[in-house]
């Protein structure tokens, strides 16, 4: 099937049917409003546009090219690295490494677009691993090195490194031997992969509010229940299973298990995140996405997802 715009058919059939969802959630919202004027419906009103937003953003960055897309995944890395520093606690001597953390930002990107998979997979974790606390010996400062040094890397792996393994599946083409041999099949990976992490997050909380019970980690995250955890699990490897074979290049079975690592991955994400915010003693990482709360927050389950999903599926196809 001829592509439009870059991207498969099946891609914008997607993107038609998200935008249909956004349609329907805008008219839920005014009809609850109109049959309970006295409702507070302020929050869910905010979560609907900033939706609009943000999918319109992703939409476009999507749909254009290739440059353009992995341009707006390095500001979501930059936007939520400048958002988890300014959460922790940082010395005086910090400020002078940090340069090093958000100058690694156009390198990893930068080699995304070169499509150097080698070094793209090691060089923060290793590379920038190993720099980071040279730099810190440096600035001569000892008192709080272990934890500077820890919270530096943590950060730039949750926000950089598996961030961008979201925005890598853009360039992937499938390989030789292939019956669709060189046929860029990213987009449509990439539309899955935070589709279904979203939808989960949504399903999950559904789930949770409807059948949740007993509650998983309460001291972490209260609102997180084995019910909406299940849910959340099997509504999300279901919709995978339907998705996959049409979005991209998974059979039933191999979407039913990229759907199910999803929705665990996700949620471990989001605790993992929320773990972080009850120690700074936080509600929200921001405030950059009214009834959402900051960039963190709504990406929080993205940062286990995308490398999990990318590697799985990587193995599978290449």
């Amino acid at each position: 099937m001829a592509e439009f715009f870059g991207v498969a058919p099946e891609v914008l059939w997607t993107l038609f049917g998200v935008l249909g969802v956004l349609v329907f959630s805008s008219v839920a919202v005014r009809v609850l409003e109109r049959r309970n004027p006295d409702g507070d419906y302020v929050e869910l009103r905010q979560r609907v546009r900033t939706w609009w937003v943000m999918i319109g953003v992703f939409t476009t960055a999507l749909l254009l090219n290739r440059g353009v897309s992995l341009a707006f995944f390095a500001f979501v890395s930059f936007m939520a690295m400048k958002e988890y520093f300014s959460l922790i606690p940082t010395r005086r001597a910090d400020r002078r490494v940090l340069f090093w953390a958000y100058a690694a930002i156009p390198v990893q990107y930068g080699l995304i677009a070169a499509e150097w998979f080698e070094v793209f997979v090691i060089f923060v974790p290793v590379y920038c691993f190993l720099w980071v606390p040279l730099r810190l010996v440096l600035t001569g400062e000892t008192d709080g090195f272990l934890r500077s040094a820890g919270t530096i890397h943590w950060g730039m792996m949750l926000t950089l490194f598996c961030v961008s393994h979201a925005a890598y599946l853009l360039v992937l083409r499938l390989p030789e031997g292939h019956a669709e041999a060189g046929k860029l099949v990213g987009p449509g990976l990439l539309l899955f992969l935070v589709g279904l992490t979203q939808g989960n997050d949504v399903m999950q909380y559904v789930w949770g509010k409807t059948l949740g019970r007993r509650k998983i980690v309460p001291k972490v995250s209260p609102g997180k229940t084995w019910g909406g955890f299940l849910g959340g699990v099997l509504t999300t490897a279901a919709l995978a299973t339907l998705l996959g074979p049409f979005l991209t290049p998974l059979n039933w079975w191999e979407s039913l298990a990229a759907g199910a690592v999803i929705a665990v991955a996700g949620f471990v994400g989001d605790v993992t995140v929320s773990a972080l915010k009850r120690d700074l003693n936080i509600k929200d990482s921001g405030s950059i996405l009214p009834g959402h709360g900051g960039l963190l927050d709504r990406i929080d389950s993205l940062t286990y997802t995308a490398p999990l999903f990318f590697h799985l599926t990587y193995w599978w196809i290449w």
